[in-house]
């Protein structure tokens, strides 16, 4: 039986978009403290570089794990470099996309170049990832195995 990584071809990719809205940053902001004004006070916010509201950077790059998510089998995502580009607003699209560029067989493990864009096509967000791919070791529900 092939195995989940031998799935997985350097060059192949993942992706995800999502609209950022005021209530995902609400929402994050609430979930982590971070309450830094700049995300949630559009009137402190304008007085800023960014002239308005910007979505926390790590929100952004939070879609990426959504992308690698995607690849086949069991990811383990252990390390992220993280260029923060643009800022991102309320309203953008964020597309988020994870492009193998290294596959280690021995030890299961995947270098992802990692990007993330607005509905512009503008470069917010740019890294790379690492990432190992275990085979899923799941109950099979449809016979009614307990989980």
């Amino acid at each position: 039986m092939e195995r989940a990584i031998e799935k997985i071809s350097e060059g192949d990719s993942q992706l995800v978009s999502r609209v950022v809205s005021d209530q995902d940053i609400e929402m994050f902001a609430a979930i982590t403290g971070d309450h830094n004004p700049i995300h949630l006070q559009d009137d402190f916010a304008r007085t800023t570089i960014f002239k308005g509201k910007i979505a926390h950077g790590i929100l952004t790059a939070g879609l990426i794990s959504a992308a690698i998510g995607k690849f086949p089998g069991v990811i383990v995502y252990y390390s992220q470099t993280l260029s923060f580009r643009k800022p991102v607003r309320p309203g953008d699209e964020i597309e988020a996309t994870a492009r193998v560029v290294e596959k280690n067989l021995d030890r299961d493990e995947l270098t992802l170049d990692t990007v993330c864009k607005n509905q512009r096509g503008e470069v917010v967000i740019t890294g790379e990832a690492k990432v190992r791919v275990f085979e899923p070791d799941l109950p099979d529900l449809s016979r009614g195995e307990p989980q």
